[in-house]
């Protein structure tokens, strides 16, 4: 069974630093199968960062520059780590996974390609 839990969330003012981690356990995915993205209340949810099937990382314009994803070398653990944080960013975040075969049409940031999902991790930003 796959699961996947969400931690490292938590309030910091703008400007600040957070790093999420993502562990995973039922199944061992490739960079291409994993990403993360978040959601505010009454919207969609939004893609922020994942890896491409070149196994390039993709983020959201919002946060290029600012955010960086990876993995570790086990993949059992996914990482976003989140700096120069703004307001904006507030949300709950999520990590996703998918099981191969990763085709090179699938968009990383595609709420839909995912099948597994994180309870989420709340992050909170203040002025």
């Amino acid at each position: 069974q796959v699961q996947l839990v969400e931690s490292g969330g938590g309030s910091v003012q703008t400007g600040g630093s957070l790093r999420l981690s993502c562990a995973v356990s039922g199944y061992t995915f490739s960079r291409r199968g994993m990403g993360w993205f978040r959601q505010t209340p009454g919207k969609e949810r939004e893609g922020v960062a994942g890896f491409d099937t070149g196994r390039l990382t993709r983020y959201a314009e919002s946060v290029k520059g600012r955010f960086s994803i990876s993995q570790d070398n086990a993949g059992n653990i996914l990482y976003l780590q989140m700096n120069n944080l703004k307001p904006e960013d507030t949300a709950m975040y999520y990590c996703a996974a998918r099981l191969p075969p990763y085709y090179r049409y699938y968009d990383p940031l595609r709420a839909s390609e995912y099948n597994y999902w994180g309870q989420g991790t709340q992050v909170t930003v203040s002025s």
